[in-house]
């Protein structure tokens, strides 16, 4: 049976397969954006005593953003969906997640703008937090430059990602899933690593030093090539799968038209 044939055949299947990867894909980078606003101590999270790296002339104890345990999934979903479905699936999915991620701010701001009950305002200040309108607005209500900055980051990220892994999938066919995953990854979080944190911290309010910004940025950098790195067998595990629910004619058939588009 012929590509076409599989693919007009099993059409239904590919798309519910599309249909989960892109929920899973936009649900993370959503949630990524919303939890990134609180910054954890990794020492102090695993039990340990603070490193006191010294990097750039600034020291103290690793700090990422909580977004930092979403984002990673969100590159192995990148790379798995470029598998399947090709740059054009990959670049929809961006342009959809930037787009529902204006929208999901946009109605954050609105229920900030609410007036809040009175009764609610105080309802936890036994528990220490003496004005939930004021947390609420906190959390949720996040700088437009750190929104500004986390969106284009996002987005340039993933487009030079999607480049970069199938300029890699021209030269290695089928072969060397761990390469392209790897090198595609390392290129487009250098680039969003940096960028995100220049846009937010540097030309934003906050007015960042050189310095600061450098070595936060290689900080979060380095944990995403980490990350990266020990997700990869987490990938082939993906691609295994998708492959034994498509079926293998109809896999190999969504795997060859994605890289010959």
């Amino acid at each position: 049976m012929n590509s076409a044939a599989v693919m007009a055949s099993a059409a239904p299947r590919a798309q519910r397969m599309f249909l989960v990867l892109a929920g899973f894909f936009v649900a993370n980078a959503i949630i990524a954006e919303f939890i990134g606003v609180k910054i954890f101590a990794l020492e102090e999270t695993l039990g340990l005593q603070p490193f006191e790296w010294n990097l750039f002339n600034q020291t103290g104890s690793l700090n990422f953003t909580a977004g930092t345990l979403l984002w990673p999934i969100v590159f192995i979903m990148t790379d798995v969906i470029n598998e399947f479905y090709g740059q054009r699936g990959v670049r929809f999915l961006s342009w959809l997640a930037v787009g529902l991620i204006a929208y999901a701010f946009l109605f954050a701001y609105v229920a900030i703008a609410l007036a809040p009950a009175s009764w609610w305002v105080d309802a936890a200040k036994d528990s220490g937090v003496p004005d939930l309108q004021l947390a609420y607005a906190y959390v949720f209500g996040q700088g437009m430059w750190t929104i500004a900055g986390s969106i284009t980051a996002f987005m340039v990220g993933q487009l030079i990602d999607v480049r970069v892994f199938h300029s890699i999938r021209l030269r290695t066919g089928e072969r060397h899933i761990w390469l392209r995953a790897t090198v595609s990854t390392f290129v487009s979080q250098f680039v969003d690593s940096f960028v995100v944190l220049y846009i937010a911290f540097v030309i934003g309010p906050q007015k960042w030093t050189t310095d600061l910004w450098l070595a936060v940025g290689t900080v979060n950098y380095g944990y995403k090539v980490l990350a990266a790195i020990a997700l990869i067998p987490l990938i082939y595990l993906l691609r295994k799968a998708i492959d034994m629910w498509l079926g293998k004619d109809l896999a190999a058939a969504l795997k060859r038209e994605a890289a010959e588009a």
